[in-house]
């Protein structure tokens, strides 16, 4: 079963956006190992709580993220 687990800062993405996100994820699978795998493909979309993630050993914010 194909599987993706994308991890997202909570806040920064509409319904709309996730669900083009699961179904784009979906796709790309699907040409990857043939549409066969559609129906046990499972993409989850983790939103990260603020100050929940960091990168280069600083913790990242939403705030921080818009400017």
């Amino acid at each position: 079963m194909p599987f993706a687990n994308l991890k997202v800062p909570a806040g920064t993405l509409t319904a709309e956006q996730k669900e083009e996100l699961v179904t784009k994820v979906t796709d790309l699978y699907c040409e990857t190992f043939g549409d066969a795998v559609r129906d046990n493909t499972m993409v989850l979309v983790d939103e990260v709580a603020d100050g929940g993630w960091g990168i280069r050993g600083e913790v990242l914010t939403l705030a921080k993220l818009q400017s």
